[in-house]
């Protein structure tokens, strides 16, 4: 009896699934990005590669993908999900203090890069309405490999967030225009433009106020049943519902995943339906980086490659400069302007989209966008390698940050106290020091952080304290004391030891996780480290003591006994002759110096 049983789906998912769990794995023991293998996993088993042998060896089925068309809605709902994933990090005031970044520099980037790569095109052949369909596909980056490579948080992703949000807006007034622009469009273009603008944005206020209104209740109910399966359910119906209605309208689903996380990020459901969302939206995004691995022609690649390079290299030039000089006349730093223009150099998977609807318009031929195709997949392929040289680039453009800092030392007349990092920690310090009357100047690498700190009055000034340079231009400044405040015990420990090493007596005051790390900091050569986690200890247990009745002073000399104990650990661990210091032991020992007092460290 024969069976009816096909193998394609389920080879398919072998592929899908072999590459989330067996290759991706062994990239990440390589330090190699995930992007980057499963791009080359889909250049591998895709109709360009094995699967081009497929009819002359019938076993290659089980490991190619073998309907390359039927696994796009999963990439779909991939991006879909990552952009619903950014909405759940963002909030109304987080998008109207990031007005400036998304409708200015964003909207000049757009419009900047498009219109010199239109008119490098149209100076080298290509008619008008082509070129200008092509400049505006083209200078689109991709919010779905860029944001899981920097995040949202940093300067730098911050930065791309907010352009790469306009570009994901503009993406259905650009369809119409090219469409408007065909040749048997004539004037009709620009009213359907119109009324679906219209349209969206009644579509896009609904979902935020009927959002507001219902989801909290939706979640409820589902929180309340204790299943993940069906909470993980309502997520996938509430964004699943969100992108029709954008999608129904005439906006990209994209769109209606974004203001869905949007919505949920204002409820307390927030971090319940990230955490539980993350799995299948991994393995969406993965399935996406499939596809365009699969999109590489490595024939008309190998045909043309001096013609394909030659056009990468042109497009990343362009938007590299435009995108650094307006982050730069924006006020970012030359490292987060470099860093940020260079990953955001290559096309974006909208790309695509811009290019099919240019092409059914017949703006551009059907070669021209074959050919803009593999250039768009070959800048997708690239980008997390663009990430690092950003990275590279941005420490090169940094330079100038430890001259400014040794320029901010050497000015007044007075050695000043050295603040590397400054958070909440960094802050408390500068004010104790400005209150009994200490100079200092502080460090720090987030330049929201410096901008917001010198508006309020702080000595802030933005620097690495990581860049091989920070060290020599410390020493140029002649500081009286460094104070490390920063909560990266691995970073704290390496600047320790590069301090002691340039400055061998000076007073250095670290900064310590727990007592353990504050052993490694002693043996690094700090003068002074702080964990911060024993006084709080501490001094949660005396508060919660008294108020449970115990007497005042046998709770004093419980502490006093547990900070001894602590003090010895840490000297058995640092190796030290002398017992540390630590916490309320400083004001007693100082106290008891100033009486003329010969008392000796207890012993241990």
């Amino acid at each position: 009896m024969q069976s009816g049983f096909s193998t394609s789906g389920f080879s398919d998912a072998l592929v899908i699934l072999g590459a989330a769990g067996v290759v991706i794995p062994a990239f990440a023991r390589l330090r190699i990005s995930p992007v980057i293998g499963f791009i080359l996993v889909g250049a591998l088993v895709g109709p360009s590669g094995l699967g081009s042998y497929a009819a002359q060896f019938p076993w290659l089925n089980y490991v190619t993908i073998s309907t390359p068309h039927a696994i796009d809605p999963f990439a779909e709902l991939g991006i879909i999900l990552l952009l619903f994933s950014i909405g759940l990090e963002l909030s109304f005031r987080r998008l109207w203090t990031m007005r400036r970044i998304v409708f200015g520099v964003g909207a000049a980037e757009l419009v900047g890069s498009a219109a010199i790569i239109a008119i490098a095109l149209y100076l080298i052949g290509q008619g008008p309405p082509g070129a200008i369909g092509l400049g505006l596909a083209l200078a689109l980056s991709s919010t779905a490999i860029v944001i899981p490579l920097v995040g949202t948080h940093s300067a730098v992703g911050r930065s791309a967030l907010g352009m790469l949000l306009f570009e994901d807006v503009a993406l259905v007034p650009i369809v119409f225009a090219l469409g408007a622009m065909a040749p048997h469009a004539a004037n009709a273009g620009v009213g359907s433009l119109l009324v679906t603008l219209l349209v969206g944005a009644i579509a896009a206020v609904a979902l935020l106020v009927g959002g507001r209104l219902l989801l909290p209740h939706l979640f409820a109910q589902a929180a309340r049943t204790k299943s993940p399966e069906l909470f993980l359910a309502t997520c996938l119906l509430v964004v699943i519902a969100s992108s029709l209605v954008t999608s129904a309208v005439g906006f990209s689903p994209v769109f209606g995943a974004l203001i869905a996380g949007i919505v949920i990020a204002e409820t307390e459901y927030r971090g319940e339906v990230d955490v539980v969302t993350a799995p299948i939206r991994g393995l969406g995004l993965g399935i996406f980086l499939i596809t365009v691995g699969m999109s590489l022609n490595f024939r008309l690649i190998i045909g043309s490659w001096d013609e394909v390079l030659l056009a990468v290299l042109g497009v990343l030039a362009v938007k590299t400069l435009v995108t650094t000089g307006l982050l730069r006349l924006e006020g970012a730093t030359a490292a987060v302007a470099t860093e940020t223009g260079v990953l955001m150099a290559s096309p974006s998977e909208t790309t695509l989209i811009v290019l099919s609807t240019a092409t059914a318009a017949h703006l551009i031929q059907p070669d021209t966008s074959a050919f803009w195709q593999i250039v768009t997949a070959i800048g997708l392929t690239i980008t997390p390698f663009l990430a690092k040289l950003g990275r590279f680039a941005g420490r090169q453009a940094q330079s100038e940050a430890p001259s400014r800092v040794a320029l901010a030392l050497q000015e007044g007349a007075t050695a000043k106290v050295v603040l590397l990092g400054f958070g909440r920690v960094g802050r408390i310090v500068a004010d104790m020091l400005e209150a009994h009357g200490f100079a200092y100047v502080a460090i720090d690498s987030d330049v929201d952080s410096v901008t917001e700190a010198r508006r309020s009055g702080y000595e802030v000034v933005f620097g690495d304290v990581a860049h091989p340079g920070m060290i020599a231009r410390l020493q140029r400044g002649h500081p009286s004391a460094v104070i490390l405040t920063m909560d990266n015990p691995v970073l704290v420990g390496r600047l320790a030891t590069r301090l002691r090493q340039a400055f061998p007596d000076m007073p250095i005051v670290a900064r310590a996780r727990d007592t353990s790390h504050a052993a490694r900091l002693y043996k690094a050569g700090v003068t002074e480290a702080v964990p911060e986690t024993l006084e709080a200890s501490l001094q949660l247990a005396e508060a919660a003591l008294v108020d449970l009745g115990v007497a005042m002073g046998p709770v004093i000399a419980s502490i006093h006994e547990k900070r001894d104990e602590l003090r010895a650990k840490i000297k058995l661990e640092a190796e030290m002759d002398e017992v540390p210091r630590l916490g309320r032991t400083r004001l007693r020992d100082s106290q008891a110096s100033e009486a003329g007092s010969n008392r000796s460290t207890p012993a241990t």
